[in-house]
């Protein structure tokens, strides 16, 4: 960018969202939103047992429902099964089939069984009620423990112990020896609770044939566009070419629409046997019960650290329960994996040991969601890095102080090598920023009134901008990575861009066109972004873990960048001079002297007058450009601080003060970032102090409405108080990190320390989320008796 821009430059700028006016005003789109002219509804008969064969589907009592024009099973539709795989030997990795429709067995309840169409979402309703299925039910396994016991009843027969993924990824030489050597080990075993995404829009498609294209409609709420459309036309045996998946609005998605789920392709088939448009909107209960979801994890974890609080080694036994099936693409190794590979975080680890586990049991699967094993394996290690300071009399802070990486580029022990980041200062900002507004000082003197405040810290990084090189390490089958952007001027000099990133909300409408406006000199009101749509753009991985800037709007950036250096090259042509004479600047290309043609202009040579082009310049005015991460990814970073309240009376966990400092590289829009920051703690304060699904001792969830699922609202949910530091990537172009999950993988090891900090007087201490106010009262009562 040329010094004359920089001063204007959006980049960097909290420019308003372009897609406010339409979202807040009733006139965005939702894939409920779209009726088509003799639509049906869809809806599925779903398992009642967690665990059984079917020994009978009966739908003619179905089919003789007033307003049921059809009901399906797995028979009738023959549809290939969805299965993801890793290139990993048999011993590490087993993968499972999961069959659209349910045919011989159920795994867990919810599980689809059949699909009803009707004319109305009455209708549908009444033939849900209709249908008839028998099972022969097996034992449950409904627990870790339980998955993994000896004889315990196998989910998939392939599958020994019921384990999907065992890997054990690092084992440093001579690490037994580290830990027999060392003046301070400690252990901590935690466990997290089961959580839903949670979305405000539940899943649904809306699918249907188009004749004249020959091409099978899905218009669907997706994260992975493209990964639908693989996944349907392989379901569906047609040429990838007759699927087109369209994404509208997306009302939310944090991870569990980032997998491609069983019934948006049963409800294609339908719509493909039937000629019909078929909807179907997962309702409420379905959507916390059924659909994906997400954080069971079980870890076990000593820290080995010498006399004065370095510390010296990790050893990690991780076990994760997945649900009854991989999910596609990402399989069951998804959260074992993340864990495994990136524990050390922040810390400079000079000795490793870790084995992940992925166990199936008789859940809904479990999908990716907003942080990945982050928000665990952070709250595990910040948890033994407080009980090194209390066991070697050091100041939290400043054990972790001593521990937090300097030095960059860094490759820790775990092969992966850190990006230039602020770990030390955002840990001091934060710190100072607590202490500033005088709540140590009121700790003491609450403690002194009997009240029980307390303050905790975590430091992290998040791992964004995950490449081809990153997914490979892992041994996907399917490789995501790269991103693919076409930047097209027309002959009014407005600029149409295509992003295979997805929004659902990060306002990429906003900041992609920031980045182009930038680098072409443009009105960003002259800026159009085409997303969701797999007939518009080339191809795409759609959104997740923290990528849609990092890597997408890296694709945005070079294709933009090609668009300009097209248009001085003609304008130079034109002027007969070099290119080295011409800029771009404010809708225009100048020349040296001070002579411009504007973008309309040139575009009139480029389409309009093509033969005034030179030979060696190809008539219209388009680039396309494509980016990937060939490192191991960018480290955004952040320390958060939280001051809170236990209430002896309730057990309730107050949040008085949340401070978070983080660090993201270049925040192209920095409201836009401090939204997701705020967002993300919210979800995170969630897993910490509320949301869990459990389940009974047959498999039955007992999460099924918002009576049951404990949802924080905006009473619950503290002001944040957030810095920005900025350490610029080198890679991005735009200097610019990822910022989606920091937030959820900070919370919930802050908040912990928090309520230790203020139980230290009980002598008790909690490792496991959610933290709930029955635990926190006993906690309290114990000091009180004794």
């Amino acid at each position: 960018m040329n010094e004359a821009r920089k001063k204007d430059q959006l980049v960097g700028r909290s420019v308003s969202r372009r897609e406010d006016p339409r979202l807040l005003t009733g006139r965005g789109r939702f894939v409920d939103d779209i009726a088509l002219p003799g639509m049906l509804h869809a809806q599925f008969v779903r398992s009642t047992v967690a665990h059984g064969e079917i020994t009978s589907i009966d739908l003619t009592a179905v089919r003789d429902v007033p307003g049921v024009v059809a009901a399906f099973t797995a028979d009738d539709l023959e549809l290939t099964d969805i299965t993801a795989q890793l290139g990993r030997p048999l011993s590490e990795f087993v993968p499972t089939a999961m069959p659209v429709l349910a045919r011989d067995r159920v795994r867990y309840v919810g599980e689809p069984v059949a699909i009803v169409v009707a004319r109305n979402a009455y209708a549908v309703e009444d033939g849900l009620e209709a249908a008839k299925v028998s099972y022969a039910p097996l034992p449950p396994v409904t627990s870790e423990e339980a998955a993994l016991a000896p004889g315990a009843p196998l989910l998939h027969e392939e599958a020994e112990r019921n384990t999907l993924v065992d890997v054990s990824l690092f084992a440093t030489d001579g690490i037994d020896d580290v830990f027999d050597a060392a003046a301070c080990v400690v252990h901590v075993a935690s466990r997290t609770g089961r959580q839903n995404a949670l979305p405000l829009e539940t899943r649904g498609v809306v699918a249907h044939w188009d004749d004249r294209e020959e091409q099978l409609v899905l218009q669907t709420c997706t994260q992975v566009p493209h990964q639908v459309r693989t996944v349907a036309s392989r379901c569906l045996r047609l040429d990838e070419r007759a699927v087109r998946v369209v994404v509208p609005d997306m009302g939310g998605g944090f991870g569990q629409k980032c997998v491609v789920g069983r019934e948006e392709i049963a409800a294609a088939a339908a719509a493909l046997r039937l000629r019909r448009p078929v909807k179907w909107i997962e309702d409420r209960k379905d959507a916390l019960s059924a659909s994906f979801l997400a954080r069971e994890q079980h870890y076990d974890v000593r820290a080995a650290f010498d006399e004065e609080g370095r510390i010296l080694g990790l050893d990690a036994d991780v076990v994760c329960d997945m649900g009854a099936y991989s999910c596609y693409p990402f399989t069951a190794g998804i959260e074992p994996l993340m864990a495994s590979a990136e524990m050390p975080g922040v810390y400079k680890v000079p000795a490793y040991r870790v084995r992940g586990r992925a166990v199936t049991t008789n859940k809904a699967p479990t999908a990716p969601y907003r942080g990945v094993s982050r928000p665990q394996y952070v709250m595990v290690v910040e948890r033994l890095f407080e009980r090194a300071a209390r066991e070697l009399g050091l100041d939290a802070v400043e054990i972790r102080r001593r521990n937090v990486i300097t030095e960059f580029p860094y490759t820790g022990v775990n092969d992966i090598t850190y990006d230039p980041g602020s770990y030390l200062e955002s840990l001091n900002l934060c710190e100072r920023l607590v202490k500033d507004e005088g709540w140590y000082e009121k700790r003491s003197a609450a403690a002194a009134q009997g009240r029980h405040i307390g303050i905790g810290y975590s430091c992290f990084s998040e791992r964004t901008g995950y490449g081809s090189k990153a997914f490979a390490q892992r041994k996907m089958r399917v490789v995501p990575g790269f991103d693919i952007s076409e930047v097209r001027m027309d002959t009014s000099g407005a600029v149409t861009v295509t992003t295979g990133t997805m929004s659902h909300g990060q306002s990429h409408e906003t900041t992609m066109a920031q980045i182009v406006a930038d680098q072409l000199g443009l009105d960003i009101g002259k800026v159009k972004l085409h997303q969701g749509d797999t007939e518009r753009i080339t191809y795409g991985w759609g959104t997740f873990a923290s990528r849609s800037i990092t890597v997408g709007g890296s694709a945005v950036r070079l294709a933009a960048a090609k668009l300009g250096e097209k248009l001085c090259r003609i304008a130079a042509a034109r002027w007969e001079v070099g290119p080295d004479d011409v800029e771009l600047a404010s809708g225009a290309v100048r020349r040296r002297d001070g002579a411009s043609l504007t973008y309309e202009e040139l575009a009139d040579i480029a389409y309009l007058q093509a033969h005034l082009l030179p030979k060696d310049i190809e008539p219209g005015l388009s680039a396309t450009a494509a980016f990937d991460v060939l490192n191991d990814g960018t480290f955004s970073n952040a320390t958060h601080g939280v001051v809170v309240e236990l209430h002896e009376g309730t057990g309730q966990v107050e949040i008085l003060r949340y401070v978070c400092v983080e660090d993201c590289g270049v925040a192209i829009n920095p409201q836009v970032v401090e939204g997701q920051c705020r967002g993300g703690i919210a979800q995170g304060i969630a897993g910490a102090l509320f949301e869990q699904v459990t389940y009974d001792a047959q498999g039955e969830p007992s999460a099924t409405s918002f009576m049951d699922y404990k949802v924080p609202t905006a009473h619950e949910i503290p002001d944040v108080l957030i810095h920005h530091l900025e350490t610029p990537c080198a890679f991005t172009g735009t200097g610019a990190k990822g910022a989606g999950e920091g937030g959820t993988i900070g919370a919930p090891a802050a908040v912990l320390n928090a309520v230790n900090d203020a139980l230290r007087p009980t002598g008790v201490e909690l490792d496991h989320t959610p933290i709930t106010p029955e635990t926190v009262h006993r906690a309290l009562n114990l000091e009180l008796s004794s």
